[in-house]
């Protein structure tokens, strides 16, 4: 009917084979194509293209570290790949060929998993990680500790004056963090060999979060860890089209223009809405009105195999089958520096008359026929599969060869992939050193702080994350490795803020933001959080999407306020301030530690001893 332009594609991130396919579908066909993921990760995107100058997230070599500064970047817990990160600390820490222990320092207001495993946790204000990033940058650039070209080109040879406005006295009352803490930190940094300066997650949730994280990254610049081990290495691109595609998901302020166009008759209206394996109905805060606008839109079509909040909605579902069942590829996100593809193949039948997301795809392609047909001729996704790992079949290099495409094919799916991890598989970072910021940005939050006293942060739970395996039982009774609970959401509280409102772990209170929204959290006291600071986990209260699911806990993302990162429209997540109120009712919560409290312990002075023989003892 000529109206392609009101179809809408909303997916989850999409990589590799998956994100070429539904880019071809959308582009040809003229469909609009947006990606969702509740705690938006746009200004880390932005962050690493302005200062790396490259369209992926770098891969930060922890591993081969020896002194880190993470500033917000939770990598031990859901955050980009906690596999590999993991993985990485166990090395960074003790691994056989270290020469030394690596060291750790990780700044956020909150203790976090990884804080708690940190050689030195150090609460900051929240939203201030960009002006600790950059007062450290003046001090190593005033006591002359950064190679000096690489400064001029840093601060427009103004020097350690062009940074005056982060001078430690000043970054103090801004941060929190002592101004000697603050020097300390930017001499050892400098002086330690492969250091490497990371940030993310809790950084990135402000409305300056784009400043926060390119203030940081930046760091790594005047330490000249650059493409070395141990610090910033380039991830390249897969070097054939089909698996270099990506879909990142759009920023919040795309998605409140959608539903604006679901609620304003004025608009261009939506036509048809294409759901992905996504939930923008459960993850986008109330305030964007998603919810009240599909109702509007004449015909939904849902892929996903759950029965989710936006799913519910739909007027078709067309499941798509387990990623048992199905053929598949990806490239990992982020990358661990060189040109690596895994493959995935079905290891049992389908159970169900189910496809996949890209096999409807291509037989859509195929009966609408015309360009369509010709830019996604597969007849299915095994077949696409083929078809583009036979490109990387023709470059003979990398960890599998073989004297034929189906030889060859046969060594990748024995292996689950494939990878290049010489000179050819790998890329250098070529941008030139960023330009330092002269001026501080300031984080802003939804709310006065006398009528909202707290801040709220929210964090990713460690068993079903941002709330997409709330349905599987077993990620639901994963513990909290901090507070050990599980099935369950809560909210932490300060011990001296609990005393003064008179509440207790196992309390139920009413948490209200500033747009009067409200939910009920069990309290946990908990002693690693500010006094005017109180957290949640996302992921739990969800409506529908099965019984693992339904009804347990409170999604502390519906109460958000539209605040969002001043350069990339992302939602700022950790910029909404709330308050707490006694209910009078109590539940207990489920946890391994049962009825034993967290406690912080008594202060101790930390004495350094330079020689134990004049110490006399060990």
């Amino acid at each position: 009917e000529g109206k392609a332009d009101t179809v809408v594609l909303a997916t989850e991130p999409l990589r590799g084979l998956n994100a070429f396919i539904a880019q071809q579908f959308s582009t040809i066909y003229g469909a609009r194509l947006l990606a969702f993921e509740p705690l938006d990760q746009g200004a880390l995107w932005k962050a690493a293209r302005d200062v790396f100058g490259e369209d992926t997230i770098p891969y930060f070599d922890i591993e081969k570290a020896n002194y880190v500064l993470s500033f917000g970047a939770n990598f031990l817990e859901p955050w980009l790949s906690q596999v590999s990160y993991s993985r990485a600390y166990g090395e960074f820490r003790q691994g056989e060929r270290r020469e030394q222990r690596g060291h750790l320092v990780q700044f956020e207001p909150r203790m976090s998993m990884t804080g708690a495993n940190a050689d030195e946790w150090v609460t900051i204000k929240p939203g201030s990680e960009g002006v600790l990033a950059m007062s450290m940058a003046y001090v190593i650039i005033a006591e002359g500790l950064a190679n000096r070209a690489v400064v001029d080109i840093m601060t427009a040879r103004g020097g350690a004056n062009a940074l005056a406005a982060f001078r430690p006295e000043e970054a103090s009352k801004l941060t929190g963090v002592p101004a000697e803490r603050i020097q300390g930190f930017a001499r050892a940094f400098a002086k330690e060999k492969q250091a490497l300066a990371i940030g993310g997650a809790g950084a990135a949730a402000h409305t300056n979060g784009s400043f926060n994280l390119t203030a940081v990254f930046a760091l790594n610049f005047l330490v000249g860890n650059i493409n070395r081990p141990g610090g910033v290495i380039a991830n390249p691109t897969a070097s054939t089209p089909e698996f270099s595609a990506r879909v990142t998901a759009a920023p919040y302020r795309e998605w409140e223009r959608l539903a604006r166009r679901f609620l304003d008759p004025s608009l261009r209206p939506v036509g048809m809405l294409l759901i992905n394996n996504t939930n923008p109905l459960y993850g986008l805060p109330l305030e964007a009105r998603f919810g009240d606008g599909l109702k509007n839109v004449p015909m939904i079509v849902s892929f996903s195999n759950m029965m989710d909040e936006t799913t519910v909605m739909a007027d078709l579902i067309l499941p798509s089958g387990s990623y048992l069942e199905s053929w598949g590829d990806d490239i990992p996100e982020p990358g661990i520096g060189y040109e690596t593809v895994s493959y995935q193949q079905p290891v049992v039948r389908p159970l169900y008359l189910t496809r996949s997301f890209a096999d409807v795809m291509l037989a859509s392609a195929s009966g609408l026929g015309g360009q369509l047909k010709t830019a996604l001729p597969w007849e299915n996704q095994q077949a696409a599969l083929k078809a583009a790992a036979d490109k990387v079949f023709k470059l003979n290099r990398g960890s599998v060869r073989g004297p034929s495409f189906p030889a060859w094919w046969n060594g990748v799916l024995q292996r689950g992939g494939w990878w290049d991890f010489t000179p050819t598989g790998r890329k250098e970072i070529r941008v030139a050193a960023p330009t330092l910021p002269r001026q501080v940005v300031s984080a802003n939050f939804a709310g006065s702080d006398k009528e909202f006293p707290f801040h709220l942060t929210i964090f990713a739970s460690t068993g079903v994350g941002d709330g997409r395996g709330a349905h599987l039982p077993w990620l639901q009774m994963t513990p909290d490795p901090t507070t050990t609970v599980a099935w369950q959401s809560w909210i932490e509280v300060n011990p001296k803020t609990a005393t003064r409102l008179g509440l207790k772990s196992n309390d139920i209170v009413t948490v209200t933001a500033p747009s009067n929204r409200k939910l009920e959290a069990i309290v946990y006291v908990y002693p690693a959080i500010p006094e005017d600071m109180v957290a949640m986990p996302a992921g739990q209260g969800h409506t529908f999407m099965g019984r693992y699911a339904q009804k347990r806990g409170a999604n502390p993302l519906a109460i958000l306020a539209s605040q969002v990162d001043s350069d990339t429209g992302a939602l700022a997540w950790g910029a909404t301030r709330v308050r707490i109120e006694k209910t009078g009712r109590t539940v207990r919560l489920p946890k391994l530690e049962g009825s034993v409290p967290a406690v912080q312990p008594p202060d101790y002075e930390v004495i350094e001893i330079t020689d134990l023989r004049k110490a006399g003892g060990s």
